[in-house]
């Protein structure tokens, strides 16, 4: 099984649009997928309307109190289950900090699970030990960056991060999203990371069918299949495809 982290410090950068819809894309070529919402918020959750009939199914994972097999719910779509995430996912530092090999306890459950292709991993912003978690568990580490600054930054920091603690940067793997073109800054950082051939070259632009998804609370294929924003994705996951196989 695959595991992929959709992740990066910053919030607001795409990290669940672009869970919901690369999930989407990765079931319908025919793989068993796994989303597994680990952010409070519950976006990815909202998005594929999934909620959970365990309360505190969150903690309950991390405690083993629950199997991943019996928290994943189907959803409308064929080979796509949910995992819901609630508010007792605010306490996984606190939980996983009371734990033997508390930095590798989610890829000893994944580790166990059977039946599914893939999963992909929808994380909230930060850095704590539920993102030492989750930096452990996935085979790759997908960051969505704006071309911002202090959006960069936020990925060097990352970077910076994983070769202080000993981890394999050459599992981050990075795309643009929400890109305007219409301003010269964008359009410069774009140009420079594709220089440095550190970014996929495929991007997801700033376009309102993306921000629909939460006003149809649907992926943006199920509304928009045609779109330019919907072609973008899927170009994006033809050529992650070709990176984790």
């Amino acid at each position: 099984m695959i595991s992929l982290a959709l992740y990066n410090l910053k919030g607001g950068v795409g990290k669940t649009a672009s869970t919901v819809n690369l999930a989407y894309l990765a079931a319908a070529d025919g793989w068993k997928t796994l989303v597994w919402d680990l952010d409070p918020q519950g976006s990815s959750s909202y998005y594929f309307n999934v909620e959970s009939d365990v309360k505190n199914v969150s903690r309950k994972l991390l405690t083993d109190e629950i199997s991943i097999a019996d928290a994943a719910h189907e959803t409308a779509y064929e080979n796509l289950w949910v995992i819901p995430a609630d508010l007792s996912a605010r306490n996984a530092d606190v939980v996983l900090d009371e734990m033997k090999q508390s930095k590798k306890k989610i890829k000893n459950l994944l580790s166990n699970v059977k039946g599914f292709d893939i999963v992909f991993l929808d994380c909230p912003p930060g850095i704590s030990l539920l993102h030492d978690n989750v930096f452990h568990a996935a085979d790759w580490v997908l960051m969505p960056n704006i071309p911002t600054t202090l959006s960069i930054r936020s990925y060097e920091t990352v970077v910076d991060y994983f070769t202080e603690h000993d981890l394999d940067t050459a599992k981050i793997k990075c795309f643009f999203s929400m890109v305007d073109h219409r301003k010269n800054l964008h359009h410069e950082i774009v140009q420079t990371f594709y220089k440095d051939k550190i970014f996929f070259k495929n991007y997801i632009p700033y376009l309102s069918d993306v921000e629909k998804m939460g006003v149809n609370q649907l992926p943006l294929f199920d509304f928009a299949n045609s779109s330019y924003a919907a072609q973008c994705y899927r170009d994006l996951w033809q050529e992650i495809k070709k990176t984790i196989r």
